[in-house]
């Protein structure tokens, strides 16, 4: 089984509020019908969800936030969720939505819901979750990140690959040559930071790609505007992109 993260900056714009790129999500669909194996499906809110938390001034922390925010922000996620959905029937495919209050309760995830999720990606049907604002509890809310996600998912369902899908070719030693980091293995580097992302950008991505490869998982990081470099991580081919090597 395949986890694959779409980021937020592959599918949308993230320079321009509520801007969905369409191409991207379709060429994604398209490349996802030649991997032959379950696939578990992870989006982020890049300009929808992300615009909207800035604006509301929502973190991950859970607090009470504004609940107009609140609101708003799950509806973007709707919004850009069913593009996602919207582009995987066209090509032909089976997503199945599952809202993240499908198997979190609070900021816990609910181990029997998320191995469900399994049975669902085995059935022949993709299930399709994604980073959104949820309820905490004694009015609190908190936005629970898509790489977050991730390693929830990681953790309970062991799948044999972790795929990031990221706006650049991997992670680079060298912002300014682009010098590309092929592996990666306990060594966290320094990461420059997008001031918008509110749930962490990259930062966030390669903390949790490390503490998925060291529950035993390869991570890569791939240009997701290069979707043909999913197929060969999947399919165990050379290609360019940053490998976090299990433990």
């Amino acid at each position: 089984m395949i986890l694959i993260k779409f980021g937020g900056s592959i599918i949308t714009n993230k320079e321009k509020p509520l801007s969905p790129r369409k191409k991207s999500i379709d060429n994604l669909s398209k490349s996802l019908k030649k991997i032959k194996e379950p696939i578990i499906i992870v989006h982020g809110g890049g300009s929808y969800g992300h615009y909207w938390s800035v604006k509301y001034d929502m973190h991950t922390k859970e607090k009470k936030y504004n609940p107009r925010g609140v609101a708003i922000v799950k509806n973007s996620m709707i919004e850009l969720n069913k593009m996602i959905l919207d582009s995987l029937l066209y090509f032909k495919l089976n997503p199945y939505c599952l809202p993240p209050t499908d198997f979190m309760s609070g900021i816990k995830p609910i181990t029997k819901k998320i191995k469900e999720i399994e049975k669902i990606a085995k059935s022949g049907l993709i299930p399709v979750t994604y980073g959104d604002a949820l309820w905490y509890g004694q009015k609190k809310t908190f936005i629970l990140s898509g790489d977050k996600i991730m390693t929830h998912l990681a953790k309970i369902l062991k799948p044999r690959l972790c795929i990031f899908a990221l706006n650049e070719d991997g992670l680079y030693s060298d912002l300014k040559s682009k010098k590309l980091i092929y592996e990666l293995q306990g060594e966290l580097p320094s990461i420059s930071e997008n001031k918008m992302d509110v749930t962490g950008g990259m930062t966030r991505k390669v903390e949790e790609a490390s503490k998925i490869s060291k529950m035993g998982i390869n991570v890569f990081f791939v240009n997701g505007n290069k979707p043909d470099r999913i197929v060969k991580a999947v399919k165990n081919r050379k290609f360019e992109g940053t490998l976090f090597r299990s433990k």
